[in-house]
């Protein structure tokens, strides 16, 4: 009852089109009653007229009215299809903006968890048969009950026994159809969850269709999206073979109406209490009283497919974002940087714990590097100050303040990011880098590829900034992707830099230059930096060793070097085979 009362919700911005659409569905259903009372009139008083021209007479009046009645029907019919169908079209429209925008809002902890194609499998393919079923559903009902209510009404002026028999077969069809309607519910749950595994796959294959190539393994992919492929068709013919028995025996039932009203009219004609040209209305109306209760029939499997679908909706909608903005939270204006861990733990669904028990202090102004083996926690450190997780213990506050008490825009706009793994959006050159700051100028944009040392690469392309750069920037090599990003955080320009293995994509060369605009960049700015090219940080401030014991040593490079600890470990190993003075 939930799920459809929410579902009721989304027809109130639309109140005006769906009591129009019912206004027509009720004429549309007045008129093919009206229809079999027309012909029992014509048989019985008009056709039986001793004057030829009275006849001729009476049957061009009724034909004008009906042809009057059947241009309306034809503009409500119009409007019921078009109008109905647009309904429908903007309800699967806010539903589809209000799951991604709910998806928008849900942290890193959710998408860890969840397959990217099965969620694009709720957001297309359910959010259709929801549309469906908000258009087709209630004008569906609404025009059955009418034309079941009023041609039930009209065969009892006629026959009353004869209905009240009918009345029978009819609620042992509702029954059998009402077993069958629950079947079909659980199956089409299962069609459902199958088709988003082999939804699921699909993105999953052709998202990594390079490295599939790439290890010659097109067969294996083949075989899993068989596997998949497969029990969805198993799920498909479950519900072919209820769906089979479930029309199939509905047919049946209507056959018996038919036949109960051919034998039992035949018995009352012989008694007298039947005349035979009411027993042709009589069939007439039976067609019109089948009809609806045959859409009923066929809108049990619409509404198990919309209302399976908008469930699998609602499990998502109702999923509560474990981050998020709480009351009276302040924004974080002119933010000077200062970054302090205190007593922080945090694990993955409590499970595995990262960091335990953390303390430090990162003054403003200053340039952090750490570094440490895989695993040591150096990407969530990082992952936390921008709230992307929640910690799970102790306090981490920016300038003194609770991030927890920042507004979540307000913190993630003072915070800079180039990550290890670059993501570039398909588009032009121009949009990517502007994505840092959307209502940048084009001079304002220029200035940050030249300072991301990109700008002349830009320059050489066909289309220059117009550029198109392909699904997750295909056309672009991984070193120019690494450069397009760092210069998204120039155009930032924020107060908190975090540059997650900044230039591990980039060669030797463009390292050099990157490193020159990444230390003008860090001046006068809180920077923390991640780094498995130690060379890359020994004039960082303060170089933080974390492992998975957490803080291991801390100091300036010479300082570490100087400790002979993990740090020079690591540093000699990495440069064990070149000479000092090349270092």
């Amino acid at each position: 009852m939930n799920s459809i009362k929410k579902f009721i919700s989304y027809y109130n911005p639309y109140k005006f089109l769906f009591f129009s659409d019912m206004f027509c569905s009720l004429i549309l259903s007045g008129i093919d009653l009206l229809f079999p009372l027309v012909v029992r009139y014509l048989l019985n008083d008009v056709y039986t007229m001793p004057d030829r021209s009275k006849i001729i007479h009476y049957v061009l009046l009724v034909g004008s009215i009906l042809l009057v009645l059947y241009i309306v029907r034809y503009f409500c019919q119009y409007f019921i299809t078009s109008w109905g169908h647009i309904m429908g079209a903007k309800m699967e429209a806010d539903m589809r903006k209000d799951i991604f925008d709910h998806l928008q809002k849900l942290s890193f902890s959710y998408y860890d968890e969840h397959n990217t194609g099965k969620l694009m499998s709720r957001i297309v393919t359910d959010l259709f048969d929801i549309s469906e079923l908000a258009h087709h559903g209630p004008e569906d009902v609404f025009i059955s009950i009418v034309k079941i209510t009023g041609s039930f009404i009209i065969l009892l002026s006629i026959n009353a026994k004869l209905t009240l028999i009918l009345l029978f077969f009819t609620f042992a069809m509702l029954v059998f159809s009402y077993s069958y309607n629950i079947k079909m519910r659980n199956v089409f749950k299962k069609n459902r969850e199958k088709i988003a595994n082999v939804n699921a796959q699909i993105q999953d294959s052709l998202s990594g269709i390079r490295v599939v190539k790439s290890f010659a393994n097109e067969d294996i992919e083949s075989s899993k999206f068989k596997k998949g492929n497969e029990e969805f068709l198993e799920t498909k013919e479950d519900s072919y073979f209820i769906m089979g028995k479930f029309f199939s025996g509905n047919s049946f039932f209507q056959g018996i109406l038919y036949l109960s009203v051919i034998l039992l009219g035949g018995i009352f004609i012989s008694l007298g209490t039947l005349k035979t040209s009411d027993l042709v209305i009589y069939i007439l109306y039976i067609n019109i009283f089948l009809n609806p209760i045959e859409k009923l029939i066929n809108f049990t499997e619409q509404f198990q497919r919309g209302i399976t679908g908008f469930e699998r909706f609602l499990e998502i909608i109702n999923t509560k974002p474990d981050i998020e903005d709480k009351e009276n939270t302040v924004e974080l204006t002119n933010p000077k940087g200062d970054i302090e861990f205190k007593n922080v733990s945090f694990s993955y669904n409590d499970k595995h714990t990262v960091l335990n028990n953390l303390n430090i202090k990162i003054p403003s102004g200053k340039t952090i590097a750490l570094v440490g083996p895989s695993g040591g926690g150096k990407t969530t450190f990082c992952s936390l100050i921008p709230r992307f997780y929640e910690i799970n213990e102790g306090s981490l506050t920016i300038d003194n303040t609770d991030i927890r008490d920042i507004r979540l825009k307000s913190l993630r706009n003072s915070i800079g990011i180039v990550q290890q793994d670059v993501y570039m959006f398909a588009g032009t050159v121009k949009e990517n880098i502007a994505y840092g700051k959307p209502d940048a100028s084009d001079e304002e944009i220029f200035e940050a590829a030249k300072k991301a040392n990109i700008h002349d690469f830009i320059m050489s392309l066909s289309d220059g900034y117009d550029t198109y750069v392909g699904e997750r920037g295909v056309k672009l090599s991984g070193g120019q992707k690494q450069r397009l990003s760092i210069a998204r955080v120039f155009l930032k320009n924020p107060p908190i830099l975090i540059l997650d293995e900044a230039t591990s994509a980039l060669d030797n060369e463009s390292e050099k230059f990157i490193q020159n605009s990444l230390e003008e960049l860090s001046k006068n700015r809180t920077t923390l930096v991640i780094a498995h090219r130690l060379s890359t940080i020994r004039n960082a401030d303060e170089i933080i060793v974390l492992t998975d014991e957490g803080v291991k040593e801390k100091g300036t490079h010479e300082e570490l070097i100087d400790m002979d600890g993990v740090y020079a470990y690591l540093y000699n190993m990495q440069f064990e085979d070149i000479p000092q003075n090349e270092i």
